[in-house]
């Protein structure tokens, strides 16, 4: 269809958004709160953006931190920098002044464009100490630059799971060309309409959402943050044909109170979801298409992505191709490694990190645990550093999640490995529910359909996750859930 690529030659962003400004026009680009942007418009936006960094001295190779929700502004400072070739770095917006910091030191920032405020946050007041943090930009002319397809695009840091987040150097055709490998995929059409739960600064917002719709000539629609009955509002409202998004923010739509009176028209998209919920996805969501993805920020981020013809049961298992030229591998302890064209640079600055994210021979150790079938389809089983031992036996919390999400009145499931004295560690599990259970049911339902070991010794019925933690990615941070059982259930006390 007109807008697509068919075939994939390395390029710019810059080139990208030029050649659909020039082919789509007046077609419909994004659809945030605040308004309604054509490619045309996109692309003066953006230039418009690249004009003021070059007046404030921005040139290529410099780095730019952007901190704000999604809307046109991030995206126009994205794809404004990406015209000069600075290089984007995305700033979570649930950090704390200590880890903005750390971030735009690291990353060597020139620049930080903030919103003033967000989400009940003043930045304004978080950043006042910072050198070169400016909430407007000054106008300016634009003048191109030479940028090449394997010039820096992003700096990406971890969701912030981790004490220090490290940096992940992505470059313009590490992530389009992701981008249009994972849009082939699910299918993606120029006449579809893309709603977007994920934030910008993560690159399953950035690469797997508001590139993956450009490189297709789609709409992109998005809100500046994902909260579930603004999101299905908006999904009805603008016709949605396509989502995305990971377990929790799939259950929270499903779960939100008004899911039955709303009329949505999906057919696709990606899920990073085990299979209850990917089951649900189409029954109870009407997403007949829904493609299995994984992947992880130093891979741009995917690395296998169902595809929309496959078998539903595959699908709904997860069991996905890598895209050509992306290689796998497991490694004996069951660890996930990749190799190809979508791979991080390595991490800024960092290059004892960088090292140790690499084998000796050179693949990506991704930390997560998997399996390989005979035709090559991988399934991902759960983090490495997540899997636990109950009395010598491996459990990963996914298995015992999958579980829990198969009661019918249960809406979200996390799960971790918590001290005992007997056997090492033992599962704790946090659900949300959906329907009327209690602790004790559950706890029998687990008793009725999984290995003693790993059948939850201690669980917790909660209203949500937010208070525990949770990254603004929409995923629930274990270490803090693990911190937060330990406290909970004493298990910090002396024996």
């Amino acid at each position: 269809m007109d807008g697509q690529v068919l075939s994939w030659a390395p390029q710019t962003l810059g080139e990208l958004l030029e050649r659909q400004a020039r082919e789509r026009g007046g077609a419909e680009a994004l659809v945030t709160q605040s308004g309604r942007f054509s490619f045309e418009e996109l692309f003066r936006l953006a230039k418009d953006a690249a004009g003021g960094m070059q007046a404030l001295g921005i040139r290529r190779g410099d780095h730019v931190g952007i901190l704000m929700g999604n809307d046109e502004r991030w995206l126009a400072l994205f794809y404004g920098a990406a015209l000069i070739g600075a290089v984007t770095v995305p700033v979570n917006t649930r950090f704390k002044a200590a880890e903005i910091d750390f971030c735009l030191k690291q990353a060597e920032c020139k620049v930080l464009f903030y919103a003033d405020r967000f989400l009940g946050i003043d930045f304004e007041s978080m950043v006042s100490g910072f050198k070169n943090a400016h909430k407007t930009l000054p106008s300016g002319r634009y003048r191109p630059e030479t940028v090449g397809p394997h010039d820096l695009l992003l700096i990406q840091f971890t969701s912030g799971t981790t004490a220090y987040p490290k940096g992940a150097m992505l470059t313009h055709d590490n992530m389009l060309r992701d981008a249009w490998a994972a849009g082939s995929r699910i299918g993606i059409r120029a006449d579809d309409r893309y709603f977007n739960c994920r934030p910008f600064f993560h690159v399953a917002g950035s690469t797997l959402s508001a590139l993956m719709a450009l490189v297709a000539g789609t709409c992109l629609v998005t809100l500046p943050t994902f909260e579930a009955g603004a999101a299905l509002e908006m999904m009805e409202r603008e016709r949605c044909t396509l989502v995305s998004g990971n377990d929790t923010l799939f259950q929270m739509l499903m779960g939100h109170a008004d899911f039955p009176q709303r009329k949505l028209q999906l057919r696709g998209g990606w899920a990073a979801a085990g299979p209850q919920t990917m089951r649900a996805i189409i029954d109870v969501l009407g997403a007949k298409h829904i493609c299995a993805a994984y992947g992880l920020s130093e891979a741009s981020p995917n690395v296998v992505m169902s595809d929309w013809r496959d078998a539903e049961e595959q699908r709904i298992n997860g069991l996905a191709l890598p895209h050509e030229g992306v290689q796998l591998r497991v490694a004996p302890d069951g660890e996930i490694q990749v190799k190809g064209w979508n791979v991080m640079r390595g991490y800024i600055n960092n290059p004892e990190a960088s090292a140790k994210a690499f084998t000796a021979d050179g693949w990506l150790r991704t930390g997560d645990l998997g399996a390989l079938t005979a035709d090559g389809r991988l399934r991902m089983v759960g983090r490495l550093k997540d899997v636990f031992r109950v009395g010598g036996e491996n459990v990963a919390p996914a298995e015992v999640e999958e579980v829990l999400l198969a009661h019918p009145a249960v809406e979200t499931a996390q799960v971790v490995g918590v001290p005992d004295a007997r056997l090492g560690e033992v599962p704790c599990a946090y659900v949300t529910l959906k329907g009327k259970t209690s602790e004790k049911e559950l706890l029998e339902w687990c008793k009725a359909r999984c290995a003693n070991f790993r059948v939850p010794r201690y669980l917790k019925i909660v209203d949500d996750f937010e208070a525990i933690g949770m990254t603004a990615s929409g995923k629930v941070q274990k270490t803090r859930l693990r911190e937060h059982a330990l406290r909970e259930f004493r298990l910090d006390a002396p024996a």
